[in-house]
């Protein structure tokens, strides 16, 4: 889920900065560049681990700040493809759910990849939200809501391209998005599995 890719950069570094120890000032500039960003291909930047070196210092004809070549590592967020997560349920709606992390909220399941068979109970006064239920037999279903954590496992991570234009009713633009599914043994809400234990116990 967690790993360090090592990145060459170009960094200018602001005047204001010059007063700090060196390596405190880029480090803080780092942050300011890629803490919360999205790398294509190698995931959302989580923390800056270390710097393992630092050249140059030069300042270029016309600019005011030196730059320096520095080489780093960052953690870095990327599932794999088949690697089962645990997050809570954002929202519901009849497309299927939205899944957070805490630090991560574009994780979607969509209804196709929801356990089979189920239905979708529409909110009386909105519906297009609700609540999706499993139906594991006649006489029981299970509900998918907010109050326990959900299993789910990784289907794709994929990097969409930046869109030129967007419409107002389109979803906010996510530069990583993850697709999860439900439809495996063990997958769901926990406590789906914990209370199946005890009664057979």
């Amino acid at each position: 889920m967690f790993y360090l890719s090592r990145i060459k950069h170009k960094l200018p570094l602001p005047p204001s900065l010059l007063a700090l120890p060196l390596r405190e000032a880029i480090h803080m500039e780092l942050e300011k560049l890629f803490l919360d960003k999205v790398i294509a291909n190698l995931g959302l930047c989580v923390s800056v681990y270390d710097i393992r070196s630092i050249d140059g210092g030069f300042v270029f004809p016309g600019d005011g700040a030196p730059t320096y070549t520095v080489v780093f590592n960052l953690i870095m967020f990327r599932p794999f493809v088949g690697e089962i997560i645990t997050a809570k349920l954002l929202s519901s709606d009849a497309n299927g759910l939205r899944l957070s992390l805490g630090f991560f909220e574009d994780i979607y399941v969509p209804a196709h990849h929801l356990p089979n068979p189920n239905h979708f109970v529409a909110e009386p006064k909105n519906s297009k939200k609700g609540i999706w239920y499993w139906d594991f037999d006649e006489q029981s279903s299970y509900p998918i809501d907010d109050t326990d954590v959900i299993k789910f496992r990784v289907q794709s991570v994929s990097y969409p391209p930046i869109p030129v234009e967007q419409s107002k009713e389109s979803k906010p633009f996510a530069p990583m998005l993850v697709t999860g599914s439900l439809d495996h043994d063990g997958l769901g809400p926990v406590a789906w599995w914990f209370t199946e234990e005890v009664e057979d116990e």
